[in-house]
């Protein structure tokens, strides 16, 4: 189970989020200021969603017993937000090459 202590913008929670979903999360609550908040929630939760596995493998069988709500539970149930899936236009970047500079 992970516990995560944090004191953070909403925005850069949904930041962070997307690397538990392994996704981008886009923060809409159009909420301001720092919230300081603890989320309890089991990595092991994200098996069936389409997440990659971070023990075990994708062979490993399923916990038998889960410490704890997945990261979309937790967050709807302790903070009272909703993870929503939702397709759209994502801005990316895509390097073509690199060179180093050349000395002036």
């Amino acid at each position: 189970m992970c516990a995560e202590r944090c004191c953070l913008t909403t925005a850069r929670s949904a930041f962070l989020a997307s690397n538990e979903v392994n996704r981008i999360a886009i923060d809409k609550t159009g909420l301001t200021g720092n919230y300081d908040f603890t989320l309890e929630f089991s990595p092991e939760g994200m098996q069936g969603m389409g997440m990659p596995q971070r023990e075990g493998g994708a062979d490993a069988p399923p916990p038998v017993d889960s410490p704890g709500p997945s990261i979309f539970t937790a967050v709807q149930e302790q903070l009272g937000l909703k993870l929503e899936s939702q397709k759209g236009p994502v801005d990316i970047l895509i390097l073509d090459r690199i060179e180093k500079p050349t000395e002036n």
